[in-house]
């Protein structure tokens, strides 16, 4: 798709490209931020390869503003559904009491297989998986 983005940008040129700079810089902004652990770097590179050319197409100005419009954007975002989880919380304790034990129980399990490769003749004691016990309400 970046490919496909890259071609398409220098395919129109420099004045028909303008109004479609922000959608097209979106999925590049995305990836070039990104912090997952399965990340590819040659996404990576190539994302920053078409937003080098798209820099040199349409001239720093017009880039510097798209880029911003699309950052700004993205941090809007963020901040919006950081702010419904905080809301859910208050409104729905029990979505987020579940969401809690949810994310201490894998980070126990992290916890475990981390010990396990430090230490292999180690084996940690794993929990056994109730479908409908993990999902009771622990008082």
């Amino acid at each position: 798709i970046f490919k496909f983005l890259g071609a398409i940008s220098v395919d129109l040129g420099q004045d028909r490209i303008k109004p479609y700079l922000p959608t097209i810089l979106t999925p590049l902004y995305r990836e070039l931020n990104s912090n997952y652990a399965e990340q590819d770097p040659t996404l990576k590179n190539l994302s920053q390869e078409i937003i080098e050319l798209l820099k040199k197409l349409v001239g720093l100005e017009a880039f510097s503003l798209a880029f911003s419009s699309v950052q700004k954007q993205a941090n809007q975002k963020r901040a919006m559904r950081k702010k419904q989880r905080a809301l859910q919380a208050v409104a729905n304790p029990d979505i987020a009491a579940r969401r809690k034990l949810k994310r201490h129980k894998n980070k126990a399990e992290t916890r475990k297989r981390k010990i396990e490769s430090l230490r292999p003749m180690y084996k940690a004691k794993r929990h056994r998986s109730n479908a409908l016990k993990d999902l009771a309400m622990v008082e």
